[in-house]
Formats: structure tokens, C-alpha cells, sequence
């Protein structure tokens, strides 16, 4: 097929990217010419594991890149990815869709049938606005020369190509019949176990493992766009429950990590989002819980459980800094490093990041911050330029005169720092470890003081046989 994507985001590229390598011809449009000229390039316009590659082998053949939309004049389907930014309020800017859904509609061929996919995640009832635009500005019909269709995507930065080609689940909501044929056929090949196994061996992805196919699933427009926000802000609810039981365990002298292990082997809770941490953050789950939140609350059902999440989620970003406090003793005048600035490991996104609030609420308390990250920085720095942050080449540098070192991003390369010469930099050798990553015996035996959360390390350390969760969220 000839395929359009709108938006050169982390939805457009991967998306794109990975249909090239299916067979398809593939368009990434995007108003940004730095990004069109990378793709053309063969360059990836962001960091994700495995995506530079595959673009550099796709790129120039079937996979192209333009600041023009008249790709979509011989596009079979158009998959629109562009941002969806909260508002104030924590409603969902919808500008980039309608500007996006505009500027298809004046390049439809009523000559050819064209299915416009939503990919972005969106309010319920925003297919139906897509194809009101674009019926009053192409003069076109739905039905007769279009069909607009919800197929969400359900990305993990840093996983991004594991999950568009073994996802748990393709959900596409339509109503019109040729749409659903035209979205079979395109993701056909997603449902061959003999192709999966290919994929899995050229990228080097789930190698050695059963290649079951996804489940494909059909619906209406609107319950699919409930599916993404439905799936998330549970996800999210799931993250802030056991933080809540981490702080209690600390409460009462229980381990968190012996606590979740029991709790995952429930088939009915699985071990799955119940790693502690700092509390979620990033670019979806803070915005799209704000959206459902302020959805549920105009369609006057209230999402309480939702509601509690957020703000349980907040009160989880201060008890860090209180950590540090009540160690410390006092903030002001006090040098505090931080390892991580994204809001997980294997990706430079950090928007909304729970770095950003730890960091502005040391401020706040008279505090100097040295900051690093192996992909964030630049990212970090153009998304909040206001903070007075040191930023450091190395993560060992974070400990140089510092009172305190805490660990945000559980990037692997951080188990391998000196730690030993980062002990002897410090002007007091303690380590928050909001990840319970790092290994607590040996960095004990360095002389730090050491403390994760969810459990109380000199009340016996983790034990060392026991099968670790995933960190993978």
C-alpha cells in the first residue's frame, strides 16, 4: 500500500519506519524540515532503540520523508500521529489534529478511496470531529470517498519497535466496511507467526521465543478511543497504589520488593507495574489521566479512583525530597546530585519528567543541583532552561562535593559507575535509590549510606536469589 503518516513524532517515525520494512511505500510529513532532511537522510529525528537503523536501511527506497502533504493524494491510508498537548485546564489541544485533519482534506483524491487513521491519543468523539473537517473542506463524502478510522498506538519509548511488531493487542475502532478490510489487510502480516519470527531474528528482538500473534480487535470509533485512556490510567493507578504501599511498608518495617513479588504471583494482579519508584511521569501518563480526569468530570461521572492516583502520584515526587530532607537534616546551602532526567531508561524524552519536579522543589528548599543523563540533557535543558542546574558529562560527576546523591532513571550504565571514587567526591556519602536498582550490598560495602524505597536496608538487604521484577514500564 501507499501509506501516509502525519507527524515525524515518535508515533510517525516508528510507525512509518516499520511499515517500510513490511513492503509498504511510507511518507513521513512533518512541518519540521530539520526532520524531513534526517529521515531523507537516513538519520532517525529521535532517539529510540533500533529505529536508526531500521531507518537508515528503509530510507530513499520505501521509506520517504516531506514537508508536503501531496503524498496523500495516492495514499491508500493516512495515519495521523501529531501531538495532543494539554491545555491549561488539563483538556487535550486538539490544534494539531484539526490543522492536520485540514491539510489532508485539501489533498483527498476523490478518486480514489482513503482510509484516514487517528493514531494520536484523543478525546472520545474526535474521529467523528475529523471527519465533519474533512467533509466541509474536501467537499467529499465519508463513506463514499473516505473512511475515518481509530487504530491507538500503545508505544513504550524505548521499546517502540517491540511493540508495533509484537504487540499484545491492534485495536481498530471503524464503522465503514471497506476501512476494517483495508486495516486487515495492512496489518495481515502482523498476525503470521512464520513473518514475526523473521522480524524477531533481523532485529534482534524476542529472539528464541514463541511468536504468537496479536490479538486483533474490532470496534466502534469511540470505545476505542476509550480503550488508550482506559488502559493508561489504569496503568497509572496500579504505579501509585504500590508506592502507597511502599511508603506504608516503610511505615511498618516491611520490604516492598518482597511485597510485590507475593502480590505478582496473583495471576489476577501479575507482576507487571509494580515497581516502585519515584512516581510515573512522561509524556502520556500525566496527560492522558488529566484528560480522562477532566472528561469524566464535564460528562459528570467523576473519576475518583483517577483523581486519587494524581494526586497520590504528586504527594509520592515530594516524599523524595522529604527523604532527603529528614537525612540531611536541611536543604539550604545543600549540593544534590541526580542520575536520570528522563522519565524511563532508552529514550530522550523528558517532558513532564518526575526529575523536573524533584529538581524545582530542591530549589525551593535552598538547594544546588548537578544533573546528568545519558540521552536527556539537551532534551532537559531546552524544556526547562529556567532551572539553575550544573549539568555533568559523566554520572560521576554528579557526586562531586555532593550531600546526596538520588538516583531517578534507572539507567543501566548507572550500575556500572565508579562508584568507589564516587564515594570518595562526596562531601556526605548518601544515596537515595528511588528505583531500588542499584546493588544495595555492594554499595553499602563502599561505605555509602544507602537507602531505596518501599523497605529498610540495615532491617536485612534484598534477597539475592529471589527473581527480580521487570523494570520495564
Amino acid at each position: 500500500m501507499n501509506i501516509a503518516c502525519i507527524g515525524a513524532g515518535y508515533i510517525g517515525s516508528v510507525t512509518g519506519a516499520s511499515l517500510s520494512m513490511m513492503g509498504h511505500r511510507c511518507t513521513i510529513i512533518d512541518i519540521d524540515p530539520a526532520k524531513v532532511d534526517a529521515i531523507n537522510a537516513g538519520q532517525s529525528p529521535i532517539y529510540e532503540p533500533g529505529l536508526q537503523s531500521l531507518i537508515q536501511e528503509q530510507a530513499g527506497s520505501r521509506l520517504f520523508a516531506s514537508t508536503s502533504y501531496q503524498s496523500v493524494y495516492e495514499a491508500d491510508v493516512v495515519f495521523i500521529g501529531v501531538g495532543t498537548p494539554s491545555l491549561e485546564d488539563g483538556s487535550a489541544d486538539l490544534s494539531f489534529i484539526r490543522t492536520a485533519t485540514a491539510r489532508v482534506a485539501n489533498h483527498l483524491n476523490p478518486d480514489h478511496f482513503t482510509v484516514i487513521v487517528i493514531k494520536s491519543t484523543v478525546p472520545v468523539g474526535t474521529s467523528e470531529e475529523v471527519t465533519s473537517i474533512l467533509e466541509q473542506i474536501s467537499g467529499l463524502e465519508s463513506g463514499e470517498h473516505f473512511a475515518v478510522a481509530s487504530n491507538p498506538e500503545f508505544l513504550r519509548e524505548g521499546h517502540a519497535l517491540e511493540d508495533v511488531f509484537f504487540p499484545d493487542r491492534i485495536v481498530v475502532g471503524a464503522l465503514d466496511d471497506r476501512a476494517k478490510e483495508m486495516l486487515r489487510e495492512l496489518y495481515a502480516e502482523f498476525m503470521r507467526p512464520d513473518i514475526l519470527e523473521t522480524i524477531s531474528l533481523r532485529l534482534g528482538i524476542r529472539e528464541g521465543q514463541v511468536m504468537a500473534p496479536p490479538v486483533y480487535f474490532e470496534t466502534d470509533l469511540r470505545s476505542a478511543e476509550m480503550i488508550k485512556y482506559a488502559s493508561n490510567a489504569f496503568l497509572a493507578v496500579k504505579i501509585s497504589y504500590i508506592n502507597e504501599i511502599a511508603r506504608m511498608c516503610e511505615a511498618v518495617e516491611a520490604n516492598v520488593l518482597e511485597v510485590a513479588y507475593g502480590m505478582g504471583l496473583d495471576s489476577r494482579i501479575g507482576n507487571q507495574f509494580l515497581q516502585v519508584s519515584s512516581g510515573w511521569s512522561g509524556s502520556c501518563f500525566p496527560k492522558d489521566t488529566a484528560e480522562l480526569l477532566i472528561a469524566s468530570q464535564k460528562h459528570g461521572q467523576e473519576l475518583s479512583i483517577v483523581k486519587a492516583a494524581i494526586e497520590s502520584n504528586y504527594r509520592m515526587h515530594l516524599y523524595i525530597v522529604d527523604k532527603v530532607l529528614d537525612k540531611l537534616g536541611s536543604l539550604h546551602n545543600r549540593r544534590i546530585g541526580i542520575l536520570g532526567l528522563t522519565f524511563k531508561p532508552d529514550t530522550d524524552d523528558t517532558r513532564h519528567t518526575q526529575a523536573a519536579v524533584l529538581i524545582r522543589r530542591f530549589i525551593e528548599c535552598g538547594a544546588s543541583l548537578q544533573v546528568h543523563d545519558p540521552k536527556g540533557m539537551e532534551n532537559f535543558c531546552q524544556t526547562n532552561g529556567e532551572l539553575p542546574v550544573t549539568y555533568c558529562h559523566s554520572g560521576e560527576l554528579v557526586a562531586e562535593q555532593a550531600d546526596a546523591i538520588v538516583l531517578v532513571t534507572h539507567w543501566l550504565e548507572y550500575k556500572d559507575l565508579d562508584w568507589g571514587h564516587m564515594h570518595k567526591r562526596m562531601k556526605n556519602p548518601y544515596v537515595l535509590d528511588t528505583r531500588n536498582f542499584l546493588d544495595s550490598v555492594e554499595i553499602r560495602k563502599l561505605g555509602f549510606n544507602y537507602e531505596g524505597l518501599g523497605w529498610i536496608a540495615d532491617k536485612g538487604e534484598q534477597d539475592a536469589s529471589r527473581p527480580t521484577l521487570s523494570h520495564v514500564v
